[in-house]
Parts: C-alpha cells; sequence; structure tokens
C-alpha cells in the first residue's frame, strides 16, 4: 500500500499518459454520482478524485475520503482547503470504515484492491455494503489480469486483480453485479455492483 504523499499525483499523471482528468471524470460518469448524493472514496490519495467528486454533487451532497496513509489525508485535507470545498477526509482503513450505516449513494475504490489480502478485500466489501443505502452502487476500478504480458501492471508490486473473482466475492457479501468490462487502456478494468434489498445477516 502507497503511504507516502510525495510523488502520488505525479505517479497517478504518469498511470494515465498525462490524462488523470479524463480519467477521473470516467470514473465519475461509471459511478454515475449526481447532484445531491453522498459519495465515499476508499483509499482516497491525496483526494483528486474526492475533490472532482464534491464539484459535482454540489452543496446540497456530500463527498468523504478515507485512507490509511495519515500523510494522504493530510495532503488531501490542505488540497480541498486550497479548492475552497468542504470534504471529510478521514485516516482510516477499508476494512474499518468509520462512517454509519446505510450512509453513502456511491462508494469507489480505484486502483487499491491490488494492493489488499483477500481476506481485507472481504472486509472492505463487508464495510462498503454497511456504510451503503439500499440499492445504491459500489464502483471498484484497477489492473485486471492481463491478456498477454504488460509492463503497466508492474508499476504496482502487488499486480493485478482477477476481477471474476472479485465478482464472486461481492456477490457473496450481499452485493448485485451490474456490469464489469475494461476501462480504456493499460488493462484496466472496472465492476459496478449494488446492495440488495435484502441485506444479509
Amino acid at each position: 500500500m502507497l503511504h507516502r504523499a510525495a510523488g502520488y499525483d505525479l505517479l497517478a499523471r504518469v498511470l494515465t499518459f498525462g490524462r488523470e482528468g479524463a480519467f477521473r471524470d470516467r470514473m465519475l460518469r461509471l459511478a454515475n454520482l449526481q447532484r445531491g448524493e453522498a459519495m465515499l472514496d476508499v483509499a482516497c490519495g491525496t483526494g483528486t478524485l474526492a475533490i472532482a467528486a464534491k464539484r459535482l454533487v454540489g452543496p446540497a451532497g456530500s463527498v468523504a475520503g478515507v485512507d490509511a496513509s495519515a500523510e494522504m489525508i493530510d495532503r488531501a485535507r490542505s488540497k480541498a482547503v486550497r479548492a475552497g470545498l468542504e470534504i471529510d477526509f478521514v485516516h482510516a482503513t477499508a476494512q474499518e470504515i468509520p462512517f454509519p450505516n446505510e450512509h453513502f449513494d456511491v462508494v469507489i475504490g480505484t486502483l487499491m484492491l491490488h494492493h489488499l489480502s483477500r481476506p481485507v478485500r472481504s472486509a472492505f466489501f463487508r464495510e462498503a455494503r454497511r456504510v451503503l443505502k439500499s440499492g445504491r452502487r459500489l464502483v471498484l476500478i484497477d489492473f485486471g489480469r492481463p491478456r498477454r504480458q504488460s509492463r503497466f501492471p508492474r508499476l504496482h508490486r502487488h499486480g493485478h486483480v482477477d476481477m471474476d473473482a472479485i465478482g464472486v466475492l461481492l456477490a457473496e457479501d450481499g452485493f448485485k453485479i451490474a456490469d464489469s468490462s475494461q476501462v480504456g487502456t493499460m488493462n484496466l478494468n472496472y465492476i459496478r455492483a449494488t446492495v440488495g434489498e435484502t441485506r444479509p445477516a
């Protein structure tokens, strides 16, 4: 897991070939984020996506971000202040999300699953289900299993994510899979799921 804020934004630009803004907008479109909604960005890094989300949801909406790195959270808070936006950035892990039950319309995780072990992923999915309102949306974007050898997944030492296996874990934790596909280049894949109206115990 990345814990150093220095160089994080530069790495994001490298991974998106300098098109970070377009990539960020695509993520928010995948989330179908609407004005007035509440969104949580898990493993939010320095807050770039959360800031864009807050501009989208407007004053009636809310955005929060959690990250395991206190340094990332400090940088994210500073960026939000400079942007004049109120965003709740909290130092916390994906498996212990410090928000109430059924609090968010959207939970999004970008390029974070490949850092997590299977038990931690399962704990994160349970927490995401808990904090999402019934029928609302979880969006995950990460490096998928490469169809052929690629240099890009090597940029992260934990490699790629098997999105089919992720779909199975999500279903076990009470999510309904909406769709899953590739996102542009670099073998990035997304999966979208919703929380069922009937929640498993």
